[in-house]
């Protein structure tokens, strides 16, 4: 399996590390009038969307088509869309601060870098969201497409142990999922108060006995026992939450598809059995592909978009 931890944001940002150093004195862009330049799927890439893009481009001392880009991004945050992946803003601004504090700049020094090249803040972070949602795009269609190469746990554990005699170790967690529910047609008008509810309840979390007791009385709540879930197992966008969090605690609140959830860690012991090998051999093997592997996958994920769309230039 790709993990999307390999193929999300540090990896979709790889390229814009290319800056070097971040300069800082590009010339303002000019103000020019907006048109629409292309039609993806009847989704509009105007004159000022491929402008910004020209300028992120430059900022990276690259070669490349600015509309074929947006074309590209468009295409895929509609597949994004149709497979119901969301990333949250918390998770951009985290993101983008994150890249601010691997540049030793503030988030605001990076802020008048963009302003200033003609980028802009929004179209950087709109690229972030674009490359984290088609991370989590590319792992779910691996997942789909299978890795194979591992018939059996047996297997997997001759394996590992003519590698180094010892069968391998991993984190065994028992989680509890919370989702705070927002119906589709709802979410602009309840997603802000839910996200609010999920919190306030995520800062009483104090273990998973209590969490139906806290939950009674609250509208459209539902409380899942996920069972035994063993670390390579971990969904790629809830992985590091769940690692980062201490037992009897719950992660950060999330936007998905079904509203805004949290998920508590009931419990957490390291193991050392079949399946861990199983899956920790699978892992590797994923592991040492991922790079060239993930490019052919969104390469050819992308071609089959581009051939199904209808793409018209104005």
């Amino acid at each position: 399996m790709i993990s999307a931890r390999t193929l999300g944001f540090a990896a979709a940002l790889a390229l814009t590390a290319a800056f070097s150093p971040l300069p800082g004195g590009f010339g303002t862009a000019q103000a020019v009038a907006s048109e629409i330049k292309y039609l993806v799927n009847n989704v509009p890439i105007t004159s000022y969307d491929i402008q910004r893009r020209a300028a992120f481009i430059r900022l990276q001392h690259a070669k490349a088509s600015a509309a074929d880009q947006m074309i590209e991004q468009t295409l895929r945050n509609q597949e994004i869309a149709r497979l119901g992946i969301r990333v949250s803003d918390q998770e951009v601004d985290q993101a983008f601060a994150n890249f601010a504090k691997g540049n030793k700049l503030t988030p605001s020094q990076l802020n008048q870098i963009f302003a200033k090249s003609g980028v802009t803040t929004q179209h950087f972070k709109d690229y972030i969201r674009a490359q984290m949602g088609w991370s989590r795009a590319l792992a779910s269609r691996s997942r789909a497409e299978g890795t194979g190469g591992i018939t059996s746990e047996q297997q997997a554990v001759r394996k590992m142990m003519q590698k180094d005699g010892q069968k391998p170790k991993a984190t065994e967690y028992m989680l509890q999922q919370v989702i705070f529910v927002v119906p589709k047609g709802e979410r602009g008008s309840l997603l802000a108060k839910r996200k609010r509810e999920a919190e306030a309840m995520r800062q009483r979390f104090q273990g998973c006995d209590s969490t139906r007791s806290f939950a009674k009385g609250l509208i459209d709540v539902t409380v899942r026992d996920l069972g035994r879930v063993l670390e390579p197992q971990l969904p790629s966008d809830w992985a590091e939450p769940i690692k980062n969090t201490k037992t009897g605690g719950a992660t950060i609140v999330r936007e998905t598809e079904r509203g805004v959830e949290f998920i508590g860690i009931c419990s957490a012991r390291e193991v050392s059995d079949d399946r861990v090998a199983q899956l920790t051999l699978q892992a590797e093997a994923s592991k040492g592909a991922d790079s060239d592997t993930a490019q052919k996958l969104s390469k050819t994920y992308t071609e089959e978009l581009r051939k199904k769309a209808k793409i018209v230039q104005r």
